[in-house]
Protein backbone atom coordinates (compact mmCIF):
# COMPACT_ATOMS: atom_id res chain seq x y z
CA UNK A 1 0.00 0.00 0.00
CA UNK A 2 2.83 2.77 0.67
CA UNK A 3 4.36 1.71 -2.46
CA UNK A 4 0.77 2.59 -4.44
CA UNK A 5 0.79 5.69 -2.74
CA UNK A 6 4.68 6.61 -3.31
CA UNK A 7 3.51 5.92 -6.54
CA UNK A 8 0.90 7.73 -6.85
CA UNK A 9 2.35 11.14 -5.39
CA UNK A 10 4.90 10.98 -7.58
CA UNK A 11 2.68 10.53 -10.65
CA UNK A 12 1.39 13.41 -9.16
CA UNK A 13 3.67 15.97 -7.99
CA UNK A 14 5.26 15.47 -11.80
CA UNK A 15 2.03 16.17 -13.41
CA UNK A 16 2.12 19.46 -11.23
CA UNK A 17 5.39 20.75 -12.41
CA UNK A 18 5.60 19.39 -15.43
CA UNK A 19 2.96 22.11 -16.48
CA UNK A 20 4.98 24.99 -15.48
CA UNK A 21 7.67 24.90 -18.09
CA UNK A 22 4.77 24.12 -20.72
CA UNK A 23 4.14 26.63 -23.77
CA UNK A 24 0.41 25.03 -24.17
CA UNK A 25 -2.37 25.47 -21.95
CA UNK A 26 -2.74 22.08 -19.38
CA UNK A 27 -5.39 21.40 -17.32
CA UNK A 28 -4.36 19.30 -14.26
CA UNK A 29 -7.31 17.34 -14.88
CA UNK A 30 -8.68 17.78 -18.61
CA UNK A 31 -6.76 19.18 -21.40
CA UNK A 32 -8.62 19.57 -25.40
CA UNK A 33 -7.62 22.80 -27.17
CA UNK A 34 -6.31 23.61 -30.16
CA UNK A 35 -3.73 25.92 -30.57
CA UNK A 36 -2.44 28.48 -33.79
CA UNK A 37 1.36 28.15 -34.75
CA UNK A 38 1.46 29.76 -37.81
CA UNK A 39 0.01 30.81 -41.17
CA UNK A 40 1.78 31.49 -44.78
CA UNK A 41 0.42 33.74 -47.41
CA UNK A 42 0.16 30.27 -49.56
CA UNK A 43 -3.03 30.72 -51.83
CA UNK A 44 -6.21 28.41 -50.50
CA UNK A 45 -5.60 25.09 -48.60
CA UNK A 46 -7.73 21.91 -49.86
CA UNK A 47 -5.44 19.35 -47.78
CA UNK A 48 -5.12 18.87 -44.52
CA UNK A 49 -2.86 16.16 -42.88
CA UNK A 50 -1.95 15.43 -39.64
CA UNK A 51 0.47 13.10 -37.20
CA UNK A 52 0.13 12.30 -33.75
CA UNK A 53 2.51 11.43 -31.03
CA UNK A 54 1.02 10.01 -27.57
CA UNK A 55 2.49 9.79 -24.25
CA UNK A 56 1.36 7.70 -21.35
CA UNK A 57 1.82 8.55 -17.01
CA UNK A 58 3.49 11.61 -18.59
CA UNK A 59 6.45 9.43 -18.56
CA UNK A 60 6.45 8.04 -21.84
CA UNK A 61 6.16 9.42 -25.46
CA UNK A 62 5.75 8.13 -28.60
CA UNK A 63 5.46 9.45 -31.83
CA UNK A 64 6.21 11.88 -34.85
CA UNK A 65 4.05 14.80 -34.57
CA UNK A 66 6.38 17.13 -36.96
CA UNK A 67 5.56 19.37 -40.02
CA UNK A 68 7.27 17.17 -41.89
CA UNK A 69 5.23 14.05 -41.01
CA UNK A 70 1.81 15.99 -41.07
CA UNK A 71 2.72 17.52 -44.39
CA UNK A 72 3.33 13.90 -45.65
CA UNK A 73 0.41 12.46 -44.34
CA UNK A 74 -1.59 14.85 -46.32
CA UNK A 75 0.60 14.98 -49.65
CA UNK A 76 1.21 18.47 -48.78
CA UNK A 77 4.20 20.22 -50.23
CA UNK A 78 2.76 24.25 -50.03
CA UNK A 79 1.86 24.95 -46.40
CA UNK A 80 -0.89 26.90 -45.70
CA UNK A 81 -0.77 27.02 -41.80
CA UNK A 82 0.04 24.61 -38.87
CA UNK A 83 -2.16 24.11 -35.80
CA UNK A 84 -2.10 21.99 -33.20
CA UNK A 85 -4.64 20.06 -30.87
CA UNK A 86 -3.58 18.88 -27.42
CA UNK A 87 -5.52 16.61 -25.40
CA UNK A 88 -5.11 15.24 -21.99
CA UNK A 89 -7.12 13.13 -19.27
CA UNK A 90 -5.08 13.73 -15.36
CA UNK A 91 -1.90 13.49 -17.41
CA UNK A 92 -1.85 9.66 -17.60
CA UNK A 93 -2.92 9.91 -21.33
CA UNK A 94 -2.44 12.43 -24.08
CA UNK A 95 -2.23 13.38 -27.00
CA UNK A 96 -0.57 15.81 -29.37
CA UNK A 97 -1.30 16.29 -32.75
CA UNK A 98 -0.07 18.71 -35.45
CA UNK A 99 -2.75 20.04 -38.18
CA UNK A 100 -1.20 20.98 -41.42
CA UNK A 101 -3.37 22.76 -43.88
CA UNK A 102 -2.60 23.45 -47.73
CA UNK A 103 -2.04 21.90 -51.18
Amino acid sequence: MKGFIFGLSAIIAISLFGGCASTQPVGLLFTDASLPVTATSAGSSNKEGTATCTSFLGLVALGDCSVEAAAKAGNISSIKSVDNKVFSVLGLYSTYTTVVKGN
